[in-house]
């Protein structure tokens, strides 16, 4: 059979196309759309709007009135077994609608109250007809009592404790956020957790604050709640008196009965789930620092101090033998609080043998010396600060400043060195003044200084002195004059072409330059062995090759420190590897081994020493000096040390300093060349006074690197 192809000409089918396929398929999304969540709550909360404008049939209405008191048990329900109030996070929202949708019905019933109370007590559904024939018993005067009372335990005692207990919880919280979060900071810092966990700790501690907050705010709708309930049911009783005398023709004691009977029940239709929500409000706010459902937090902790069980078994026992007392009920209660007061007691025993059982198997399997093992642990890089640096840690405005840029510094030094630096622990020192800090690698003294976290430091390009008014004082890395002055002045300091830093990178500056002068100290065997097992596969065979035969892993390792030493990346490493391999077998001066591989890596160091124009500049030995220097050896071959003369080696620190100061002045920041034979022991002389001079050879200029010799020494 040929399939007939269907154009815009073809008739719509019967059943099929057209306006009725299109509302068919609009049904079937709208249908779709009602399973999920989104369109249901948007379809309930346009129902309470119909609600509150449209009147409402008594049939509907009461079915309404149920569906709010079943709304209020299921909230209470879930509010006592919850395991932690966070569980209930949208409970400000769903109280928000329970509320909305009682006034709705208040409103709704009131609208049948006033218009059809004539005609009888049915006239607002059987459900607020029921409530108020239960409640009454046929007396208005008792009815009107009970729902005050209702009305003033709601009000008066439930409402107004929970919403204490959710504005002092509110404020506690957020008066602890700073100090929690400056401790999963410090955590995060120490290495004590991951970025995931300290995530999820800083995300839960904001829905915690957040919550707290909300709650405050939505005891407010429980106390409005009962407010309102209470005028309504004023205002129906003098309205349907009103209009029953005045306008339907009944008698006083016709509309009394008829309209007190129906505000009642209405009034308690209502006032029960709100009195059932607040409940359930104060159950929530009371449950923080409680975990587990209320049933086992209040057994666990009520049964957990028998004694009291039996003192209260005790006075009980007393009441029952007092005249007039009834004996069986206090005899009762009295034989079934013993009854748990032994069974607690029991329970306790049970606890406190485990216990102790636990104890002795801990004590016999820790070792006696793990304690004084805890103590010999030490903090690679820490970094301790005075009381009034803690702004920069956790700033409600700014953030937290100085985390944020410990971890960029971590990420810019694993990029520009090739060695991912240890965590940097953050510590508060109250013995240190206000605005100090120090900083240690290893826990010996590194580096220190003074910031004040609420001013910026301001700097002249050129090293003179600041005219802006502020405190004095020298930049703490690179000893520059420097003025702390007013946040205010920053636009002032910028026009006059000032260089402007906040606090938290004056530190951050600092610990950079103090990390790259100790970074050879940082790199330790297990980072070596780290860094050699995560290298490429192409590469393994030739690790495998090396160690242990030609080289050990120590080997390797003091060779990249003395590479880092004078700030040479090792993110080549397989280069490095490589190097290492040509010369390991032939000596056994690590030495030898480092300049070997500096020569390997000579378009690296040229790459490093560039200057913007695209060029090396050299500031070069002269022949005097390097003969002087190869006359100055004793020893040959592995044993070759320096032995000039101390007048001489003052002569040629001088020659260095002034040649420097001289290209300082061009702008230039050269690189000091030097014979390959000569390197090692000019780089030990120089660093002692210029430590971040660079030394390069002959041999490890690179052939296609441009030159510049900005000068002779």
């Amino acid at each position: 059979m040929s399939e007939t192809p269907v154009t815009s000409d073809t008739p719509p089918a019967p059943n099929g196309g057209g306006e009725g396929s299109g509302f068919s398929t609009q049904f079937k999304d709208f249908l779709e759309g009602a399973r999920r969540g989104d369109v249901a709550l948007a379809l309930g909360v346009i129902g309470i709007l119909v609600v509150l404008i449209m009147p409402m049939p008594p049939m509907i209405l009461d079915f309404l009135l149920a569906l709010s008191i079943i709304f209020s048990v299921l909230i209470l329900m879930t509010a006592l077994f919850i395991q932690s109030p966070l569980e209930f996070s949208s409970f400000p929202t769903v109280l928000l609608i329970a509320t909305m949708m009682r006034l709705a019905l208040n409103l709704a019933s009131t609208r049948l109250i006033l218009s059809d109370g004539h005609e009888g007590t049915a006239a607002a559904g059987q459900v607020i007809e029921a409530f108020g024939n239960f409640v009454m018993q046929g007396n208005f005067v008792i009815g009107l009592i009970v729902f005050a009372i209702l009305v003033l335990v709601n009000f008066v005692v439930i409402t107004k404790g929970s919403g204490r207990i959710a504005e002092v919880a509110a404020r506690f919280t957020l008066d602890a956020m700073p100090g929690k979060q400056m401790a999963i900071d410090a955590d995060l810092s120490a290495g004590l957790i991951t970025e995931d966990e300290a995530r999820d700790r800083r995300k839960k501690l904001e829905d915690e604050s957040s919550f707290f907050g909300a709650m405050d705010g939505a005891s407010k709708f429980v106390r409005g709640d009962a407010i309102a309930g209470l005028l309504i049911t004023l205002i129906n009783i003098i309205g349907g008196m009103v209009i029953g005398m005045g306008q339907q023709d009944l008698t006083l004691a016709q509309a009394g009965h008829t309209y007190t009977l129906l505000t009642v029940g209405d009034g308690l239709v209502s006032q029960i789930p709100a009195l059932v929500v607040s409940t359930a409000a104060g159950l929530l706010v009371s449950k923080a620092g409680v975990t587990g459902a209320a049933d086992k937090a209040l057994s666990a902790q009520l049964s957990h101090y028998p004694k009291a069980l039996a003192l209260s078994a005790f006075v009980m026992v007393v009441m029952a033998f007092l005249p007039g007392i009834p004996t069986l009920p206090f005899m009762s209660l009295a034989i079934g609080a013993g009854g748990l007061a032994y069974i607690a007691r029991n329970q306790q025993r049970e606890r406190d043998v485990a216990k102790q059982a636990e104890t002795v198997t801990e004590e016999n399997a820790a070792p006696a010396e793990e304690p004084i093992s805890e103590t010999l642990k030490m903090d690679e890089l820490r970094i301790e600060i005075g009381y009034n640096l803690l702004p920069l840690l956790n700033d409600p405005v700014k953030g937290d400043q100085l985390t944020e840029q410990i971890k960029a510094l971590r990420r810019q030094l694993a990029s520009e060195l090739g060695f991912v630096m240890p965590p940097v622990r953050l510590l508060d020192n109250m013995q240190l003044e206000a605005n100090a800090y120090v900083i240690k690698v290893k826990e010996v003294d590194s580096g220190n200084g003074k910031i004040f976290p609420n001013q910026l430091m301001v700097m002249d390009p050129q090293g003179e002195q600041i005219t802006l008014p502020g405190v004095h004082t020298t930049e703490p890395t690179f000893g520059l004059p420097a003025t702390w002055i007013d946040e205010s002045l920053r636009e002032d300091a910028n026009a006059r072409g000032y260089t402007v830093v906040d606090p938290a990178t004056v530190l951050a500056t600092h610990l950079t330059e103090t990390i790259k002068a100790n970074i050879s100290d940082l790199l330790s065997y297990a980072d070596v062995t780290k860094l050699l097992k995560d290298v490429s596969t192409e590469h393994r065979k030739l690790v495998d090759d090396m160690v242990p035969g030609q080289i050990s892993v120590s080997g390797i390792q003091r060779v990249l420190q003395m590479l880092l030493e004078e700030r040479v990346s090792i993110r080549d490493l397989p280069t490095i590897l490589e190097g290492i391999a040509e010369i390991a077998g032939q000596t056994a001066d690590l030495r030898a081994v480092n300049e070997h591989v500096r020569q390997r890596l000579a378009r690296q160091l040229c790459a490093q020493h560039q200057a913007p124009g695209g060029y090396v500049p050299l500031l070069t030995l002269s022949p005097t000096w390097e003969q002087s220097f190869i006359e100055s050896f004793s020893g040959t071959g592995d044993d070759r040390q320096l032995a000039m003369a101390p007048s001489r080696i003052q002569e040629f620190i001088a020659a260095v300093k002034e040649a420097y100061e001289a290209a300082a002045r061009e702008g230039e920041v050269p690189v000091l060349l030097t014979s390959a034979i000569s390197r090692p022991h000019v780089r030990s002389i120089v660093e002692r006074f210029r430590a971040q001079t660079a030394v390069m050879s002959q041999a490890e200029v690179h052939p296609r690197a441009r030159l510049k010799t900005v000068g002779a020494i």
